[in-house]
């Protein structure tokens, strides 16, 4: 493999590889998780907007809250309004059939919703819409859906009980979800019917049901968060393998040793060989920057458009990465499948195996596009995302840990920031915000995940491509380092970082559970793989090679 130095131009350059043959062109590094893909060199540069995509991986084990989630426990809390904020799951039907589930929020005040689904109450929308005056309509005995504006809150839920209301669902004026709570100078509101905030985006749903002459039905529970999550222990073993595997992949897969960075033997350039990105120092502030602007955009500018974007990029870049993984599955078992070649006009000689393997590359990553919102849409996800990660760390190196410090410090003090101190500044989480993505369009697809068998919810569990390829890169360093140096198992560095990401990994889940909370996981990945190499580099007496190595 040749080496490219990473120039520092954008926080994520693209990389290259393929299958033992056929350069791939690639510059540079990437985000948390969002990183260089694969490109051909007669690619055009659409690669290089991958880096900022995948800057959301980063987005560490996010959407995984509790039932809870919402609280704070800073509102004013007395007795009539000392509810706790919790997760409800808003059922509706239109014309008798069962849509896709809502989320809403519960209110400080009001009757407590149950943690099991009961019986569905017809809605109406009363008139004025706000639900700040008596209705013209009859409300009695249904969910009365309204509007926000023009009363509080409190207003409102006292106006829809009067009215015989069996609950009250409030439609937010933007797509996020309000804390419905008490100020210190309200009188205990002492409300008898469950009061509900949903987003605009969901809350249009059901208003468009309803604007058609349709009857609506709504049911309303908050069920509990599952003693144990099955999920965890799979999604666990995904990253950690996907790690491993991705680490040895060229010498286990593509048969290639590792070789040091001698400018001599790199005299005569093969053109078979792939280009490999060595990252650099200055690739930490280049990465901070581009990371946090692409995550402030994403998190001001949240769309379907944009949603869709993320989509496609993540579709190249993983079209790419099946063609590599699928090209050198194929050239370990059948030598010589790389050899045949035919000439195509205009675009010169071209292997055989990639005329195979690429069109089947691209009618998978279709399907999946179509599909993705299904039940099985995550297996492709999985798939996808994992052979990129491993084409991603064929062709990104880091070439010692004094560019591993830089690069994982930067990324840990990103995770930090972004997850537990923007929202003093942002009112939210900007990083939780983004990995929960909104009701309209597809989700994130940055991340490995795992749907939660024992969950109400359906929901999943998620891990960020960042929190995979940014310890990841440190890992397979290790590894290189290792065959280098003619090291073993137990004097090498590989089996302890492998132990020590799969425990810092460990800790991270840990952290979400005890915490009911988002964890950036970088938290605890950083300091047990790069706290691991340093420490048993500096116990052995050769952290000054470790330092300055070039693997």
């Amino acid at each position: 493999m040749r080496r490219v130095e990473a120039c520092s131009c954008s926080d994520s350059q693209n990389r290259s590889a393929e299958a033992r043959g056929g350069g791939r062109e690639h510059d540079g590094l990437g985000r948390a998780g969002t990183r260089g893909m694969a490109i051909r060199t007669s690619s055009p540069p659409l690669l290089r907007l991958l880096l900022p995509v995948l800057l959301l991986a980063r987005a560490a084990a996010a959407a995984g809250g509790a039932a809870s989630e919402f609280d704070d426990g800073t509102s004013p809390k007395f007795p009539g309004c000392d509810n706790t904020l919790q997760k409800v799951k808003v059922m509706y039907w239109v014309g008798g059939d069962e849509q896709d589930s809502l989320t809403g929020i519960s209110a400080r005040f009001g009757a407590v919703l149950p943690d099991t689904a009961g019986e569905k109450k017809p809605a109406v929308q009363p008139d004025p819409k706000v639900g700040c005056a008596k209705s013209s309509k009859p409300i009695a005995g249904s969910v009365a859906v309204a509007d926000r504006g023009e009363c509080t809150f409190i207003e409102k839920a006292k106006t829809a009980e009067a009215g015989g209301a069996t609950a009250l669902l409030i439609v937010n004026e933007e797509d996020a979800l309000q804390k419905m709570v008490c100020t210190d100078k309200d009188p205990p509101p002492n409300i008898k019917i469950p009061v509900v905030m949903v987003s605009k985006s969901a809350g249009d749903k059901i208003h468009s049901a309803m604007s058609s002459g349709n009857k609506v039905d709504i049911l309303m529970y908050a069920p509990q968060k599952p003693p144990f999550d099955g999920a965890i222990p799979f999604l666990w073993m995904m990253a950690v393998g996907t790690v491993a595997c991705a680490s040895v992949w060229t010498f286990a897969v593509v048969g290639e040793e590792p070789k040091k960075n001698d400018a001599a033997l790199d005299t005569e350039e093969n053109p078979a060989d792939a280009e490999v990105v060595e990252l650099k120092t200055m690739t930490a502030l280049v990465f901070i920057v581009t990371s946090s602007l692409v995550l402030l955009f994403l998190f001001f500018f949240k769309s379907t458009w944009s949603a869709w974007l993320l989509v496609f990029l993540f579709c190249v870049g993983a079209i790419q990465g099946m063609e590599y993984v699928a090209s050198s599955l194929a050239i370990r078992v059948c030598s010589r499948c790389g050899e045949a070649k035919v000439k195509l006009p205009g675009i010169g000689n071209v292997k055989v195996l990639t005329l195979v393997t690429l069109p089947l590359a691209f009618i998978f990553a279709g399907v999946w596009v179509a599909y993705q919102n299904s039940s099985f849409g995550w297996v492709g996800q999985n798939f996808m995302g994992i052979c990129m990660m491993i084409l991603v760390l064929q062709v990104v190196h880091m070439p010692n840990i004094k560019v591993a410090s830089a690069l994982l410090i930067a990324a840990f003090l990103y995770d930090i920031f972004w997850v537990f101190i923007s929202p003093f500044i942002f009112k939210k989480s900007v990083m939780i915000t983004v990995a929960r993505g909104s009701d309209d369009g597809p989700s994130l697809p940055m991340v490995l995940k795992m749907p939660k068998e024992f969950d109400t919810w359906n929901g999943y569990d998620m891990i960020g491509f960042g929190d995979i390829l940014f310890p990841g890169l440190l890992v397979a360093f290790s590894f290189r380092f290792d065959r280098i140096h003619g090291k073993g198992v137990t004097d090498g560095y590989f089996l302890f970082l492998m132990i020590g990401y799969a425990f810092g990994l460990s800790c991270t889940y840990v952290g979400l559970y005890l915490m009911n909370s988002g964890q950036p996981a970088l938290l605890y990945l950083v300091p047990s793989t790069l706290g691991v190499i340093s420490l048993v580099g500096a116990i052995r007496g050769e952290l000054s090679q470790l330092w300055n190595a070039k693997a």
